[in-house]
């Protein structure tokens, strides 16, 4: 199977090499590096590797943990390897090329680009955090939109979704990354328009916890998010318009 494996390392010589020969070692094919941040000494990167299905990740967490300065952030199961930022304007060229269709296209787009399970954009009204506190709404697809009723509701959601969707408490809107009660990773990022916002959700498989988003992870979601409400404009403000909310 094809594990993500994110690791905060020393930033010196030597120490990349440590980490990839015990992934090696314990049985870990590696398929892609990437290098998430390198600040005051240390190294956040992420690892894609191929492991086999029979071994056990507790040997694999435990081969990475005795390497001195070595920290395992988390190991999770990925659908395919992460799409570098390059393919970004790839994907805002074809939500352009199709405006129609380029809110779906973003969202069934982001979870590959970044490891994800999958994505959904919803609409949340503004005053949403006071009248429900911290609890998940479960959001179905014949949920009213904000203008239909002032209750959450999904616009749109890629094909891996869990239905119905545990929304987490996304207000105040802005980007960042938060942790829902059921331990599943987000990153969220609004489009600046009546309440739309996009959510990347990574979950907990078969007792493998994910990683939470890191800063640039969550820096490229807003990146493309602001990007696309550039491109679509007005068509975004129809979306919160719609008399029922659709699920992909």
């Amino acid at each position: 199977m094809l594990l993500r494996v994110r690791v905060t390392l020393p930033d010196r010589p030597g120490a990349l090499g440590q980490v990839a020969r015990t992934l090696g070692v314990a049985g870990a094919d590696i398929v892609q590096v990437v290098v998430l941040e390198r600040l005051g000494g240390r190294a956040v990167d992420d690892f894609t590797v191929v492991w086999p299905g029979a071994s056990r990740i507790d040997r694999l967490r435990a081969g990475l943990a005795a390497i001195p300065g070595v920290q395992v952030d988390g190991i999770w199961r990925a659908i395919g390897a992460p799409v570098t930022s390059g393919h970004d304007a790839e994907l805002l060229a074809q939500v352009a090329a199709n405006p129609a269709d380029g809110l779906a296209t973003l969202v069934d787009a982001v979870p590959g680009l970044l490891a994800a399970d999958w994505a959904a954009a919803a609409v949340v009204p503004a005053d949403w955090a006071a009248r429900s506190g911290t609890a998940p709404r479960a959001l179905a697809s014949d949920d009213p939109l904000v203008a239909g009723g002032g209750e959450p509701a999904v616009a749109y959601a890629s094909w891996r979704a869990p239905a119905p969707l545990l929304l987490p408490e996304v207000t105040p809107l802005r980007a960042r990354s938060l942790t829902g009660p059921d331990r599943t990773r987000y990153a969220v990022a609004p489009f600046g328009r009546a309440g739309l916002v996009l959510m990347v959700a990574r979950g907990e498989v078969e007792d493998l916890p994910a990683a939470a988003f890191h800063v640039t992870e969550v820096d490229r979601v807003a990146q493309l998010v602001r990007a696309a409400a550039v491109i679509l404009g007005d068509r975004l403000d129809l979306v919160t318009a719609s008399p029922a909310a659709t699920t992909g």
